[in-house]
């Protein structure tokens, strides 16, 4: 099982996809990125990344999309939250604290 696929359980699975409305899910070694339906935060993006403590860094990120073909660079994100030193059991926690997103029935 990859780390990506082993935080996406931990959020939930299925049902957190299902209850979020969360999609474009990529992987990048130790990372699991997501686009984020319409949210309290305003972010429209997630990314988690296991560190070297076994613990999670969190950054929801504001992409601006309005030109479909735009290149992600750097004046297009405004980071809207990073929060580091999550414990894998507080992943659902903390989303559905800072989006306003049930993860789970």
């Amino acid at each position: 099982m990859t780390v990506a696929q082993t935080i996406l359980d931990q959020l939930g699975g299925s049902k957190f996809i299902a209850m979020t409305g969360s999609k474009h899910f990529t992987s990048d070694g130790n990372t699991l990125n997501m686009r984020l339906a319409g949210n309290r935060s305003g972010a429209n993006h997630l990314k988690i990344t296991l560190n070297g403590l076994d613990t999670y860094d969190m950054e929801k990120v504001k992409i601006d999309t309005a030109n479909k073909a735009v290149n992600y660079t750097p004046d297009k994100l405004t980071v809207v939250k990073t929060l580091n030193g999550v414990y894998f059991d507080q992943l659902q926690e903390i989303f559905t604290g800072v989006t306003d997103m049930e993860t789970h029935l």
